[in-house]
């Protein structure tokens, strides 16, 4: 429930409402004239319905800059309060009864986890939740929650999130792949000397602020072969289409075993260096803003996907 102060509430009347409506908008995207948008009202509008509920308040909830406009800190006090608010109000009207789950969910991932891990099991997770709808969104940026309308991110990353929740879904480790042709061409197997003949496929946003060989450059060094990685590169944005060039010949690819392992099964890819290790500390995670409620919809697809991690996880350690 929306917990304002006594001092507060008691300057709140029928009309203010909707003004809190409109500062709640407007503070999701620190913009009166995309509020506006939002609102299908005029800027001049939302300055007016803000500027009404500042007063009734007795407090300044935005400072207000020649081009935009950003929090106070008892406007960011406010937001954070109406949010969970809007969030508790969301959750029960959603749920007709406590057997029923259902809603929808804005979830946004890493294109690669999402191709290779996550959309392969989604058939399962709407089976045994169809009232719950899933709106999945793909991309290398990281989410501003309070501006985009993402309920959950999957991440591939090092586990630094200030001011978000976060839950490690499953550890990584990774190795070099090919096809079973390129590694007899090459005369890889055991033999890592003769990388030095071969292209390096690279995922260049393999994570935030990466270089473009960060992750060859992690194996390489914890094998002691950093000079040995040959000049000719092929570079992607997803670490997928690097697996893709991979398996079609093209060169030799840092794989992530939670992506790989099956292709691996079935043959498409080998592993002509060994098995996969733990190069560095960068993991899958779920992440979202801060809730005092988390909605049931929520909470049971974090459940789902810690289950379907469950089943192939690789050791932390």
């Amino acid at each position: 429930m929306l917990n304002l102060p006594p001092r507060i509430s008691s300057r709140l009347n029928s009309s203010q409402f909707a003004n809190l409506h409109t500062f709640l908008v407007a503070a999701r995207h620190l913009s009166f004239a995309r509020a506006a948008q939002e609102l299908c009202l005029t800027a001049s509008a939302v300055s007016h319905r803000i500027s009404r509920l500042e007063t009734a308040l007795n407090m300044k909830l935005f400072q207000r800059l020649t081009r935009q406009v950003s929090l106070t800190d008892e406007g960011e006090r406010i937001f954070e309060i109406l949010q969970n608010a809007m969030g508790e109000l969301s959750e029960a009207l959603e749920q007709s009864s406590e057997a029923e789950i259902a809603g929808s969910i804005a979830l946004y991932a890493r294109p690669s986890v999402a191709q290779c891990w996550l959309v392969p099991r989604l058939a399962e997770f709407i089976e045994r939740y169809p009232l719950v709808s899933l709106d999945l969104r793909v991309g290398n940026d990281n989410v501003d929650f309070r501006t985009r309308k993402i309920d959950l991110a999957l991440y591939y990353a090092n586990g630094e999130f200030p001011g978000l929740t976060s839950h490690r879904l499953m550890c990584e480790r990774m190795a070099p792949v090919c096809s079973p042709e390129y590694a007899q061409r090459h005369r890889l197997y055991e033999n890592p000397q003769n990388l030095s003949h071969c292209t390096t496929l690279h995922d260049s946003l393999a994570w935030d602020h990466a270089a473009y060989d960060a992750e060859w450059t992690l194996w390489a060094e914890q094998q002691e072969l950093l000079g040995s990685l040959p000049k000719r590169t092929l570079t992607f944005d997803r670490s997928d289409l690097c697996v893709t060039a991979a398996m079609n010949h093209a060169g030799i690819a840092i794989g992530r075993q939670q992506l790989v392992q099956k292709r691996i099964d079935r043959g498409e890819l080998v592993l002509p260096f060994g098995d996969f290790r733990r190069c560095g500390h960068y993991d899958y995670y779920l992440v979202h803003s801060p809730l005092s409620v988390v909605p049931k919809r929520l909470q049971v697809f974090i459940s789902w996907l810690h289950e379907c991690a469950g089943e192939g996880s690789a050791e932390c350690a």
